[in-house]
């Protein structure tokens, strides 16, 4: 079994450098993109103050969506392969969620950021570029059955 899988790695030598290199690259272009993406999130994102406003503008308007949807799902799963590769694959699941369009998302992004450790992270590259922290709503209290009914 050993001899077949040295055997596969002396033939894919060239696929093997390839990974290498896309690895270390998407490593190294997260290190810089992240960053900048995080600091430029308004400090008020998750507050309801924060309402961006959707002019349609017809099939323009439907094309640059349709690419920023296909940039959110290459970092989601850029971001997945760096749960188990080098990266920085909360906060790279965290950009691509926040670039796609899909029902509920701010509920699903506001679970991701009240995280203890991805908040604190996202706030200190924040902080390294002189921007204020993130506004995080307190999460909603969901009434008990006795409080409804009493």
């Amino acid at each position: 079994m050993l001899t077949i899988a040295l055997d596969w790695l002396q033939t894919h030598t060239i696929v093997l450098w390839w990974l290498g290199a896309l690895s270390g690259l998407t490593f190294f272009g997260t290190l810089i993109v992240i960053p900048i993406l995080v600091v430029r999130i308004p400090a008020d994102y998750f507050t309801c103050a924060y309402q961006r406003a959707h002019a349609h503008h017809g099939a323009w308007y439907y094309c640059g969506l349709l690419i920023k949807n296909a940039l959110g799902l290459l970092f989601i799963l850029t971001g997945i392969a760096m749960l188990v590769l080098p990266g920085q694959g909360i906060l790279t699941i965290l950009i691509g969620i926040m670039l796609m369009n899909f029902p509920r998302k701010r509920a699903f992004e506001l679970r991701i950021v009240r995280q203890p450790t991805v908040l604190r992270a996202i706030n200190w590259m924040r902080a390294n570029a002189k921007r204020p922290a993130l506004v995080i709503p307190a999460p909603l209290r969901r009434k008990s059955h006795a409080e409804e009914t009493g």
